[in-house]
């Protein structure tokens, strides 16, 4: 199995757009569950504490590292991130690790 981790700051907008686009990334991604061949689990935490330096995370779960790779050429993740994530995202900080 492979985890990839995804953590973003978004561009500076009000808070209020803030959790619209938050809900967006949220809504488009975790909806790819079922969609993509080798994608196990894929969850998008949307609700930071204080403490944190990043606005939104993707944790999610591959079959193997061929899996990931899938997805990230994959249409519907793409459309995802075209539409829902990097228009609003200011930085992007990924980890992807074998567990």
């Amino acid at each position: 199995m492979v985890k990839h981790v995804i953590l973003w700051v978004l561009k500076d907008y009000p808070e209020d757009e803030k959790k619209k686009i938050k809900q967006g990334i949220k809504e488009g991604l975790e909806g790819l569950k079922g969609k993509i061949p080798g994608l196990v689990d894929i969850k998008v935490n949307t609700e930071p504490l204080a403490s944190s330096s990043c606005d939104v995370m993707l944790d999610s779960t591959f079959e193997d590292e061929a899996a990931l790779k899938g997805y990230s050429k994959h249409p519907e993740h793409v459309a995802v991130a075209d539409t829902k994530v990097r228009p609003f995202t200011q930085t992007r900080t990924c980890m992807d690790y074998e567990v």
